[in-house]
Order: C-alpha cells, then structure tokens, then sequence
C-alpha cells in the first residue's frame, strides 16, 4: 500500500489505478486457502534456511500437483530447498531485487533439479510483470549479482581495514573514477551491513576461505551501525551524511576492486553459471553499473588485474586473491570478449544491430539504464555507420530503443567517469561527429520513439530524417536546469525542424514532458500512433523509404 501510494504521488500511476491494484489483492493467513487454486507460488520468507524449510514443509501439503515453486532468495542453496518438496523439478529461484517496483532484473535460478519447462515458465512470468529476466544456470551462492558485487564490498572493507586507504578515498574511487552509480561504502550503507555479512558468511560458509567476511563489517554489525536504517554506518546520517570527495581517487584501490570483481566473473564463466553477456547484464541490471564488470575489467587490462591478485596473494597469503581459472584463460585469450582477430572489430554490446532486407534496425539496448548514451554506445553507432554504408543492399536505417519505457532518457554521466574517458569538450564533439553522420548518411533513418526521449536521446532523434512515436513518447531537452546546454548538435538541429521559435522554447525552458501530441504539432514527430499501430507502422515506413 505505502509503494502503490508513493508512485500515485509521484505521478507514475493514477489514485484509481493504485485503488485497483489494491482490490486485487486478498491477504490471506490461512496456507490452505492461500495456494489451494495456485499455479505459482513465489515465497519470500525471512532468508533462513530452516524458516524457509518450514514454510515448503507446509506449502507442499496444501499446494496442487501442477503448481510451481520459486523461492525469491538472494543467496541460499535453492537445490536444499527444492529437495525439502516431492517436486524439485517444479522448483526454481525467482530472485527479485529491491525495491522491485523500480528494479528491471529477476535472476531465474535453476537448481540441480528444476526442469527447462519451469524456468521457461518463470522466465516468462517475469516478462508478464514487465521484468527482465537472466538465466543463473546453475546453483551457486550469490548467483550473479550478489557474487559479483559482495565480495567488491567485502574487498572495499578490507582496503580500509588494513590501513591501505580511507572509506572517502575508496568511494570516491568507486564513484568517480569507476563510474559506479554509488560508493562502495555508500552502496553498503543502503543495503544494511547486517544483510551484506549475512550473505558473505553464507559464502564464507559454502564456498571456503575466498569469503571471510572483514573483521570491519563484523564491528559495524556488532555495533549495531547497519546504515542508513540506523541512522549511522559508515556515514553518520544524523550529521551530515554521505559525504565523497571527487578529487580522492587512487588508481591502486580501482585496480584492487576491479580485479576482485573479475575474479568472481571468472569464476562463474569457469563453473557455468553463467556467460559474459549474461552477467554484465544482470549486473546493470540489478546493481546499475554504467558497464558491465567484464567489459569495465577488459577496458582496464585483465594483464594488470592478474597481476594486481598475484602480488596481493604473494604478500598476504589471503585465498580471495588466488587467480581463478576462468579469469586468467581470458586474460590469456585477450579479454573476457572476443574482439575479433584483429583487435579492431566492433562487438556490438550496447546497441542491437540486425539487417532485415533492405532495413538496418538498431536498436538502443540498455533498457535497464533507459537506453542513457554512452561514449561506448557512440562508437558503436559509428562502426554501425561504417557497415551500413559497406552494404549495398542497406537502403535505410531503423532506430529504436530497447523495452517500452525509453527511446532514450539522454546521456548517462556516470559513464564517463572513469579515469581516461572523454572530458566534455572531447564528449561533446564525438557525439556532434557521430549524430552529423547519422544526419548526413546516404539513406533515410526513421527514429522509431517509444517512452522517454530526452536531452542527447532526443538530439539523436533530431539526427534522423523521419520520427514516429508511440502516444507514450515523452520529450525535452532539460540540460538548461542542469546548467548546460545540449551539447550534441540540438541547438543547431532542432530550428531546423521545429523552427527557431519553438526550438529556443524547448530548450530555453528546460521541460522534460512535453507528449507526443504536442511534438506532432510542433512539427517535430511525424506521426503519432496508438501501441497497437507502432510496430507494423515504423517497419512500414522503414521499407517504403
């Protein structure tokens, strides 16, 4: 109720809708009555193995034959659990992320047991929600994202515990030179130490020595100091609060925490419980990195990485610094990604490009980030450039993004944080060369607009020749209350469109909701079409140019 009540007040759903999706829930106490007539069931008891237990005990007495069970645990063994029931088949992991009402990634877990056809069906429950799933392929602690990303905060513990940096010099390293959307002892402070120690001595526990939990995240949950939900953590938010340096940034703390985190992608490719792709997905998706850790890990050099874990093995002894197998076959190999023989081709990450007939489509594809720009994602765009002109058969270019939320919400800032990417002049006139081309190439592009189109994501739709949206385009250009301008050619293109009136009133007034209706009538979209009509129209108008 106080979710449903808090995206009313924010616009995002109506007070009649909210009211609906109430009446549709009945709270039920009694377990026969609850799950007499259920085809799913999704449990998300305290993580306790036992409390859990208990619960399948019960659940497996009332439940039918066909129903399927998914427990939303973040950690434990969901094969233990599966093996609690007489259906371990028709048990699988369904782990949302919090707060799931925000969150795009549920990670699908199989167990040793559960069959293709129950992940199958809960992967498409998660679509029905409007959620995105990864497949984890096999049980192991942590699964993606927690086995990523604890032993990083473990690691981050451990930096300042042994006297080799301070929690403002590790969080400003995380935030500004790795381009994390939060600090490493920021992010632990939100989650709450208590439940960051839990799962570490779930791992400690299963999976040996690797992840000892830091004596420091011991003292803060000894002390009662969780975080945010105390009041005090690593930051006092009773005085003050989060408080991170932008000029603290030490390259040995990026290269440590980077190599930890590569270690353990490493060792899920090795055990597979999941491939590169995979992971770097469910890692933006639930942690919300700007780039994956596979691809952040291949920009950095796995050569420096695996060098960074052999000389903190050599002079600590400590097992969370052993190289893992898969870690050091794709430093040996050239990178966690295949670039292509070469070095020089393009593996498109970031974009999807497919040529259908005479169409290129491309679509913007970090729904989970709502298709924000990054340097990564112009250079893309660029190669993609190259091969349609290298086609022959390529007549015209198709450009959407991914999911139904965004075309594209504008350009991701934390991306160009970390050290070495582009400072904003050099940003500014990539993104002018690369949107100028997509202007100038020999063949119409129709910017295909669904959701949100904001700031650079709309400077990209001015680039094309032709825009259609959905009735839920939403458009602006609100980098003048940010105190910039758009810096991707918007204040030469959109005059030129819309007319030098209406283009000083975009932008002049900063206004990120103007609908889909009024661009039309501004002269900005072309077409403005119902949900139903989208799809068929974009492709239609695509082939007949």
């Amino acid at each position: 109720e106080w979710s449903l009540g808090k995206l009313a007040e924010k616009g995002r759903i109506s007070e009649d809708e909210a009211d609906a999706t109430l009446d549709r829930i009945t709270p039920l106490v009694d377990f026969e009555r609850a799950v007499a007539d259920a085809d799913v069931v999704i449990e998300a008891v305290p993580e306790q193995m036992e409390i859990k237990k208990d619960v399948y005990a019960e659940l497996e007495e009332y439940a039918p034959d066909r129903a399927i069970f998914a427990t939303n645990t973040s950690s434990l063994s969901v094969t233990e659990l599966s093996e609690v029931t007489e259906r371990p088949e028709q048990f699988c992991g369904m782990h949302f992320f919090n707060p799931p009402v925000r969150m795009q990634l549920v990670e699908v877990i199989s167990g040793a047991h559960s069959s293709d056809e129950t992940l199958e069906t809960i992967e498409a429950l998660a679509d029905d929600f409007g959620k995105s799933p990864v497949r984890v392929r096999k049980d192991s602690p942590g699964f993606i994202v927690n086995r990523v990303l604890v032993p990083q905060m473990n690691e981050a513990c451990w930096i300042v515990h042994e006297g080799d940096a301070t929690v403002a010099e590790v969080d400003s390293t995380t935030s500004f030179e790795m381009g994390m959307p939060m600090g490493a002892f920021e992010l632990g402070d939100q989650v709450g130490h208590d439940v960051t120690l839990h799962v570490l001595e779930y791992m400690h526990e299963v999976l040996g020595d690797a992840y000892e939990p830091c004596p420091l995240l011991s003292e803060k949950v000894e002390a009662e100091e969780l975080g945010r939900k105390t009041g005090k953590g690593f930051y006092d938010y009773e005085d003050g609060g989060v408080d991170i340096p932008s000029d603290a940034t030490r390259e040995d703390v990026a290269d440590r925490l980077l190599a930890v985190m590569a270690n353990e992608v490493g060792k899920l490719i090795a055990n597979d419980v999941a491939p590169v792709p995979d992971i770097d997905d469910a890692m933006g998706l639930g942690a919300g990195f700007p780039e994956g850790p596979a691809r952040m890990a291949d920009e950095h050099g796995l050569g420096v990485l695996v060098e960074t874990l052999e000389d903190r093995h050599e002079a600590t002894g400590a097992a969370r610094y052993e190289v893992s197998d898969g870690l050091r076959e794709a430093a040996e190999s050239g990178g966690f990604y295949d670039e292509g023989e070469d070095g020089e081709a393009m593996n498109y990450e970031q974009i999807e490009v497919e040529v259908d007939g005479a169409v290129a489509h491309v679509e913007l594809d970090r729904p989970q980030r709502m298709n924000t720009i990054t340097p990564r994602m112009i250079d893309e765009l660029d190669a993609a450039l190259d091969a349609f002109e290298a086609d022959e058969d390529v007549r015209a270019v198709l450009l959407e993004g991914a999911g139904d939320r965004a075309f594209s919400a504008g350009f991701d800032a934390a991306s160009a944080a970390p050290e070495g990417s582009l400072d904003a002049a050099e940003m500014s006139r990539k993104g002018q060369r690369v949107f100028g081309r997509l202007e100038e190439v020999g063949m119409p592009v129709v910017a295909a607009i669904d959701g949100y189109c904001l700031g650079g994501g709309m400077e990209l739709a001015t680039a094309a020749d032709v825009r259609v949206a959905s009735e839920a385009g939403q458009f602006g250009q609100p980098e003048h209350n940010l105190g910039l301008i758009p810096g991707w050619g918007g204040t030469q293109r959109l005059k030129h469109v819309v007319g030098e009136g209406r283009a000083r009133e975009i932008i002049f007034t900063a206004r990120n909701d103007y609908d889909a209706e009024t661009m039309y009538d501004y002269g900005f979209v072309n077409e403005v079409l119902a949900p139903d009509e989208h799809d068929d129209r974009k492709w239609e108008l695509a082939r007949d140019l």
